[in-house]
């Protein structure tokens, strides 16, 4: 017959029964019972939450969203306590910026990057204020800075919920007007932020958040900024391009990963570009590598420093005078120039009234227009070749030894046949205002249409603007010059950076994802890469603790609570034994006495 023995109890609590004729009382029999179901019931409940007495794993979602993707209308959700959040302050020439970013949790996966988003507010869009004009022009009165951006704090300090501004970052960092002022202005001008502001606000804010960036870092922050937003750090699939990464260590393999885009980016003044730089680069010369390595910025975007997955060499340059309207300007000078020396020498009067104009194959045919130079008016008339047009622009490329400037700066190798780029500002202008090719580039259907717009006559054209056949965005200053622009940027990208015409994967586009993507995005990624290994960190702390520590508050309640009924049953048990044998004791005392009385009684008779 199967029985039970609970030999784990005490020797006086020891007891055996069957299962089908229990030998004991009533009574405990039922509470036999329930100390059975009590112990299964319990043994279950442990077994049903191993998991939470075991090592927790942070929640993944299966698929890492980036930035363009994951970022949904609505607005950003302050009611939740797992959200971070950060500052950012654009101090530009013109004026200055504030942007609110917002991530949640890291996923705990050491190789992907926080998933870091502009905030949007209740009427779902981006939280973000601008002042003009720049904090440069406070270099004669530093101890206003803080003054001047209180407007654009208050502002990110209203967004921000304010339990969380103590633990929200916040940079303060200066571009090109900074840059022109003195070492000493700018000291004075930091200094007053990084003693003021926390008197303020209750950011998180220290001396190294406040600081004049140069050129190469705005152009990184860039970089790092598009292909965030372009999914460009996640690790590779099948189907995506992948370069093979060399590192600085020799006795690191190499590194098979996602392929990056590069950027070019045309203003008004100035021309940049930054692409990563995959392979090592080796140099011609101590002079080269000396020019090289001031434009190379090798950085690591992951949360571990001896990790090596995020490792990217860029390289990243600017050059000035190289914009649309500047590279005009230097064109108009020469032209002036160049018209007024030949009527000295040769006596003619070309150029100095609008009856003999100066023929500038530049401008579209037939349009007349006027160039003011040292108090003298130069008349021009358009010749729309843009054949010529490339070739008048080409020497102001200034080549050198292959190089884009005249001062020989080193370009970094681009492997034509594995690397993409996109090109804004002045390439997606050229491209789209007016001819309405913009998105990918194919250099003969390019150069095609800008023919064929330039000798088109000028007053065609004005028809065509009035009956709104350009973008939104033509105006006249844009057809006068579209075609010294569009043989610039050609010049530019076959002529200086060496662009092969058959170039099939250069993108142009003014927003990415419909977005405008600021460097400061690429900024504060750069500057929070370390935060994940801290949640990192943490979790690794946790999970080496006891289990039970880790097990929630109401799960711990009801065990103990469990425990506690074991033992009172266990106590209940053992009074119910004592009782039971002291009943026996007496029964056996009460038939010794009968014993001893019945063998008297025999001993008398």
């Amino acid at each position: 017959m199967a029985r039970i023995t609970f030999s784990c109890l005490p020797a006086s609590w020891y007891c055996s029964v069957s299962l089908l004729s229990l030998g004991c009382a009533p009574r405990q029999r039922l509470l036999l019972l329930l100390l059975l179901l009590t112990c299964t019931v319990l043994f279950l409940l442990s077994s049903y939450h191993h998991p939470l007495w075991g090592p927790r794993h942070p929640i993944r979602a299966s698929v890492n969203k980036y930035l363009s993707l994951a970022e949904s209308m609505e607005a950003t959700n302050l009611q939740d306590p797992a959200l971070n959040y950060g500052v950012v302050v654009d101090c530009g020439s013109s004026g200055s910026r504030v942007f609110v970013y917002y991530w949640p949790p890291h996923n705990g996966n050491p190789h992907t990057l926080l998933d870091i988003r502009q905030m949007k507010d209740r009427e779902r869009k981006p939280v973000v204020k601008k002042i003009k004009p720049g904090i440069s022009t406070l270099a004669q009165t530093p101890e206003k800075a803080n003054v001047y951006l209180q407007p654009l704090l208050n502002f990110a300090a209203a967004h921000v919920p304010r339990v969380k501004h103590k633990e929200t970052p916040l940079y303060i960092l200066c571009t090109a007007g900074m840059r022109l002022l003195s070492d000493s202005q700018q000291a004075a001008i930091l200094e007053d932020l990084v003693t003021d502001v926390p008197m303020e606000f209750d950011f998180l804010f220290s001396h190294s958040h406040a600081e004049v960036i140069s050129g190469k870092q705005e152009g990184v922050y860039a970089w790092i900024g598009i292909n965030f937003v372009l999914g460009r750090f996640d690790h590779a699939e099948e189907e995506d391009a992948t370069v093979e990464v060399t590192t600085g260590s020799t006795h690191q393999q190499p590194i098979s990963r996602r392929r990056t885009v590069g950027i070019m980016d045309m203003g008004g003044a100035s021309l940049q570009i930054a692409y990563e730089v995959p392979s090592a680069v080796t140099f011609s010369s101590p002079q080269e590598e000396e020019a090289g390595k001031s434009l190379l910025a090798e950085f690591n975007l992951g949360c571990d420093v001896d990790k090596t997955q995020h490792v990217y060499r860029v390289y990243v340059t600017t050059f000035l005078g190289f914009g649309g309207n500047m590279a005009r300007q230097r064109y108009e000078d020469l032209v002036v120039n160049s018209t007024l020396a030949s009527n000295r020498l040769l006596g003619s009067q070309t150029g100095l009234s609008q009856d003999n104009p100066s023929l500038d194959p530049c401008l579209p045919l037939g349009l007349s227009d006027t160039v003011a130079r040292d108090g003298r008016t130069l008349h021009l008339r358009g010749q729309g070749d843009w054949s010529r047009c490339q070739s008048a622009v080409h020497p102001f490329l200034g080549l050198h030894n292959g190089t884009m400037s005249p001062r020989g700066i080193y370009q970094a190798p681009i492997d034509f046949s594995n690397s993409e780029f996109y090109g804004f500002s002045e390439f997606y202008y050229c491209m789209e205002d007016v001819l309405r090719i913009g998105g990918m580039y194919d250099s003969l259907k390019y150069a095609r249409a800008a023919t064929d717009y330039c000798g088109t006559q000028w007053s065609t054209l004005k028809q065509r603007l009035d009956s709104k056949l350009f973008s939104q965005q033509a105006d006249v200053t844009r057809l006068k010059y579209q075609c010294f622009k569009s043989a610039w940027m050609y010049e530019v990208l076959h002529s200086g950076f060496r662009f092969p015409k058959d170039y099939p994967s250069l993108k142009t586009a003014q927003l990415v994802y419909d977005k405008e993507v600021q460097w400061t995005l690429g900024a504060i990624l750069f500057k929070t890469r370390f935060l994940p290994l801290r949640d990192l960190q943490q979790e690794v702390f946790r999970q080496s603790h006891p289990s039970w520590l880790r097990s929630s508050f109401l799960y711990n309640h009801h065990l103990f609570s469990v425990c506690v009924l074991v033992v009172l049953l266990a106590i209940l048990l053992y009074i119910l034994r004592l009782r039971r044998i002291h009943q026996r004791e007496q029964r056996q005392s009460e038939v010794l006495d009968l014993l001893w009385v019945e063998e008297g009684e025999a001993l008398l008779a």
